[in-house]
């Protein structure tokens, strides 16, 4: 079935539809992964966004119903060079086409990637149509002109789970899938806020020795405290964090009161909370190849990434220390308090799959929470 995507500004590409047929809208960002795809589709913090897979053939594997960071897809869209036709893994259940057709993602095959990621590159993300009904170049311009964006929208709503529960699975063995964590097994009690939080996250968690307790996005901060909790887990999650005051305000409320970790959404809205500014990246980081250094050791990570905005390092109180810089363009990867146990990074140190030269932040963040104890 013919398929067209067409960008804000008039740039129009025409493809094979993938996935659903119909018609979708969102900002259109890349990824630079060459695998990874089943992560990338049901990770919450694409919310509000049409994701262009720069690898040429995406599919390949297959998907499981294992590899997967959420319950379901939260990407707006799909746009590949390929997809692959057979998908060739022992543990594949079904093919790339019919997971996005069976959660109603629409997607498109067929077109230059290769341009499309160029000329976002140099025009920056901008919003846009995938459609496989209304194929009038004209109403589906205007259509994605209209299309809201990201900026200032709490897409965070939609995405956090609408209760608190506990999170049992640690990591995955052959032949036993993920394992399962008995009640209070575990050293350390942590409260974990649900922005779009990946299940890999809780899983890193979870093997470091934590018992964790998810809530909600909306829970205040005499709840977490309620909970008499360890630690505080801030995690990731779509869009500006601008568009999240309640959550701002509520961590502003618990800084100094328990140990804080914050990854990607979770790393902006503390910064806010300490009274750092954020803004918006022409096209933002994406992909599983961004060089990042520990100011504090100037070692080098690998590291995953997936954020549209980042942090001002030219607003960051005296008392917040960098701690980590992207190596390709100078912006904020980590920071701490010099004196509270407070840190966070902007990175994604529990990707999988990605590299994995990060997991030591899961450690730092249970030895703050132990010299906290003692």
């Amino acid at each position: 079935m013919k398929a067209l995507l067409v960008l804000a500004d008039g740039t129009v590409f025409e493809g094979r539809s993938l996935g659903s047929a119909g018609e979708t809208m969102g900002e259109l960002v890349f990824n630079t992964s060459m695998m990874g795809y089943q992560e990338i589709l049901t990770d919450p913090s694409y919310r509000g966004q049409i994701v262009i897979m720069t690898y040429p053939l995406i599919g390949n594997y297959g998907i499981n119903d294992e590899d997967v960071e959420s319950q379901r897809p939260w990407v707006e869209g799909f746009v590949v060079k390929e997809s692959s036709g057979i998908a060739s893994n022992w543990r594949s259940q079904r093919g790339l086409d019919d997971f996005l057709e069976e959660n109603g993602i629409v997607g498109i095959q067929g077109i230059d990637t290769r341009a499309l990621t160029r000329h976002i590159r140099d025009k920056g993300a901008q919003e846009g149509v995938i459609s496989t009904g209304d194929l009038n170049l004209k109403s589906l311009i205007k259509k994605a002109r209209k299309s809201e964006g990201i900026v200032g929208r709490d897409l965070v709503r939609d995405v956090t789970c609408t209760k608190g529960y506990q999170w049992r699975n640690g990591k995955w063995r052959l032949g036993h899938g993920y394992e399962r964590r008995g009640e209070k097994r575990r050293q350390y009690s942590v409260v974990a806020y649900d922005f779009g939080i990946k299940y890999n996250i809780l899983r890193m968690l979870t093997e470091a020795g934590c018992d964790v307790t998810v809530v909600p996005a909306s829970t205040t901060p005499s709840e977490v405290l309620d909970l008499d909790p360890d630690g505080i887990f801030l995690s990731n999650g779509p869009g500006d964090p601008e568009g999240v005051p309640y959550v701002i305000e509520a961590v502003k409320s618990l800084i100094g009161k328990r140990p804080i970790f914050g990854i990607c959404l979770g790393h902006q809205i503390l910064a806010l909370a300490l009274e750092a500014r954020t803004f918006k990246l022409k096209f933002g980081h994406r992909g599983g190849n961004h060089p990042v250094m520990d100011m504090t050791t100037n070692k080098v990570e690998i590291t995953v990434q997936n954020h549209s905005f980042a942090v001002d390092a030219d607003t960051l109180p005296d008392e917040i220390e960098l701690t980590h810089i992207n190596l390709n363009d100078k912006t904020v990867e980590g920071i701490r308090h010099r004196e509270l146990p407070v840190f966070s990074v902007q990175y994604h140190p529990e990707a999988s799959p990605g590299p994995h030269d990060a997991t030591y932040l899961f450690d730092r963040f249970v030895e703050l929470m132990e010299a906290e104890k003692c």
